[in-house]
């Protein structure tokens, strides 16, 4: 299993098991990438809880920001670019606004390319993991933070150990552009934040 090899601060979030699934393949998927100085990994419990999440951009001040969620349908990965402000505890129950006064939709900034395993969507769903790509973006541009931010959602019975290595290759793929973009400085000391 490669190594995450980028220099900068990484939050990892995945969840925890939910509604008829005794696991969730993201959690599997956490484990299975070695840990590392500047790398947080976090595994969620499926709840909207706004405070959970604005918790840990608070509390680990990273400068990137990958969320994974499970889907129960499927075969490629998903990389996901909107979150809606919506959501509802399930498919029978009235959808209510995240935010009363907040964006319709929010995009990510943060898209991983994993070639033919994965494709582009544009519909995160209206349960948890869209809640928390929203409250997140939300925070993110409320705060004037320049974190990046991306989400991808994993069919439950994708093998973990592809789905890690997919993964940590694209970060580190990404990372080496950024830095020849920057002029080979490490991104870590060339981030600006805006306002606190």
């Amino acid at each position: 299993m490669p190594d995450i090899s980028i220099t900068m601060r990484v939050l990892l979030y995945g969840f925890g098991p939910y509604r008829q699934f005794d696991g969730n393949v993201t959690e599997r998927i956490l484990r299975k990438i070695p840990r590392r100085r500047g790398l947080t990994k976090i595994v969620f419990p499926v709840k909207f809880n706004r405070s959970q999440f604005i918790g840990a951009v608070t509390k680990y001040d990273p400068e990137w920001i990958v969320g994974l969620g499970q889907c129960s349908r499927g075969e490629l990965l998903r990389i996901e670019t909107r979150a809606i402000n919506r959501r509802r505890s399930s498919k029978k129950a009235r959808a209510r606004l995240i935010a009363s006064r907040g964006a319709p939709k929010l995009f990510t900034d943060l898209r991983p390319e994993l070639g033919r395993q994965a494709r582009r969507s544009r519909n995160a769903g209206d349960y948890v993991c869209n809640f928390s790509m929203y409250v997140m973006l939300e925070t993110l541009r409320r705060r004037q933070l320049a974190i990046r931010y991306g989400f991808m959602h994993i069919p439950h019975d994708y093998d973990p150990e592809k789905a890690a290595g997919l993964l940590t290759k694209a970060l580190n793929r990404m990372a080496r552009q950024e830095s020849g973009e920057r002029g080979g400085v490490s991104i870590s000391t060339r981030r600006k934040r805006i306002r606190r």
